[in-house]
């Protein structure tokens, strides 16, 4: 018998936080008429994540599987998990949250119960209060929570979205993505890339086909805020990736040309950011540069590899 719902947690050298993540999806409290698993795919870890996850599938033989995805890329592990899962309903939360006991249920109750809903997205909260930098703002115009931790938080009222969820706290019906595709594998974070947008590019194409998803505000996850993210460094290359993102999920073809373009913006968008004297809104500013300084990096990139000569003169040289 299939399951009717699949936990897919993809990993990568996290089994510490990962360790606390299976702790708090173990404990969840679903009704007895509703089956479900929690499958983690590891994605080519070199710590003890394997170990991790094999104790939990002692500790729970009909709940917990342990699936191994060579191919390195957290959209390739998404995708290997959607395949091997058994459920006609697909949970996804990442190595670095906590869940309620409710969760699961408040996340699935819409989809177990109408077929007409295709996904839901639940609420992210950060896992301890902290205090930012002067030059990070939480919330306001200016807020970059969503980028920190995932923040996602649309209040305390039920309904249908308009704007993607997060991956770490959404569900979609499996069907979507034999009708839709799978997640992108040229978007996503992988060693020596943070381009991301793997899988809110996937929820605009439910969008765009009119699909129904609905926000559970009553399914909360709490990510953890890494030190090494509330830095300056961290949000700049964010965001430029973020640009390089755009470029990608537009799949438009770009020429040289097209640069111009890039330079037209990114010229008074500068002089903004110059001009700026409150320090949240300078960074702001000074972030969204980064963005179309990433679009133009990815136009160029791309107008190159799809220009004839280039192309032939890039192999010349490596026959030499």
């Amino acid at each position: 018998m299939a399951k009717k719902i699949s936990v897919i947690l993809c990993t990568y050298n996290r089994c510490h936080s990962l360790a606390k993540a299976l702790d708090s999806v173990a404990v969840s409290k679903l009704p007895d008429s509703i089956d479900w698993e929690v499958l983690v795919v590891d994605n080519n870890s070199s710590d003890q994540t394997r170990e991790v996850v094999e104790r939990f599938c002692r500790r729970h033989p009909d709940r917990f599987r342990y699936l191994f995805e060579p191919k390195q890329g957290k959209s390739q592990a998404l995708n290997a998990g959607i395949r091997e899962s058994r459920g006609q309903i697909l949970a996804f939360i990442d190595d670095d949250v906590t869940v309620e006991p409710a969760w699961l249920q408040n996340l699935t109750a819409l989809l177990q119960d109408h077929e007409g809903v295709a996904g839901s997205g639940g609420r992210i909260l950060p896992a301890h209060a902290f205090s930012p930098p002067r030059w990070l703002a939480l919330s306001g115009p200016y807020a970059m929570g969503g980028i920190l931790y995932a923040h996602f938080d649309l209040g305390d009222e039920a309904k249908d979205l308009e704007q993607p969820p997060y991956g770490t706290n959404m569900a979609i019906r499996k069907k979507m993505f034999d009708k839709y595709g799978y997640f992108r594998t040229d978007m996503g974070p992988c060693p020596g890339s943070e381009i991301r947008n793997e899988d809110t590019e996937f929820v605009r194409r439910l969008l765009a086909g009119k699909e129904r998803l609905r926000y559970a505000p009553s399914a909360i996850v709490y990510h953890e805020v890494p030190e090494n993210r509330i830095k300056k460094e961290f949000f700049l290359t964010w965001w430029f990736d973020y640009g390089r993102a755009l470029v990608r999920e537009s799949k438009k073809s770009h020429e040289v040309s097209d640069l111009w373009m890039i330079i037209r913006r990114i010229v008074p968008m500068t002089l903004a950011w110059m001009r700026a004297f409150n320090p949240q809104l300078r960074f702001y500013r000074k972030c969204w540069v980064w963005v179309v300084a990433g679009e133009g990096v990815e136009i160029y990139r791309q107008a190159r590899s799809s220009n004839p000569l280039e192309t032939k003169n890039t192999a010349n040289k490596q026959r030499l």
